[in-house]
């Protein structure tokens, strides 16, 4: 059996915050503001919970509780692409 690891990039994550909450962002902008607050790009937590179910959805397994309350892009992805990494 062949496990494929997906890691989640900035580029994704701008097109699901378009698709999950209508916010439009610049890959490259919040690659380049990682640590910038999701409020400041326009994410609120539900927009948050969106991309979180989205990614349960494609993925076929939960995101850790703590996921939906990440306050930046680079914590978001770190936590994300930790847990598809693991498995866990």
């Amino acid at each position: 059996m062949t496990t494929q690891v997906t890691q989640v990039t900035f580029t994704e994550l701008a097109t699901l915050m378009k698709q999950a909450a209508g916010v439009t962002v610049d890959p490259h902008d919040l690659e380049g503001r990682a640590d910038t607050p999701f409020a400041e790009f326009g994410l609120d937590s539900l927009g948050l919970l969106g991309i979180v179910g989205e990614l349960e959805n494609r993925h076929g397994r939960a995101l850790p509780t703590d996921a939906e309350r990440c306050k930046s892009p680079r914590a978001f992805l770190n936590l994300v692409n930790g847990s598809l990494a693991t498995g866990a």
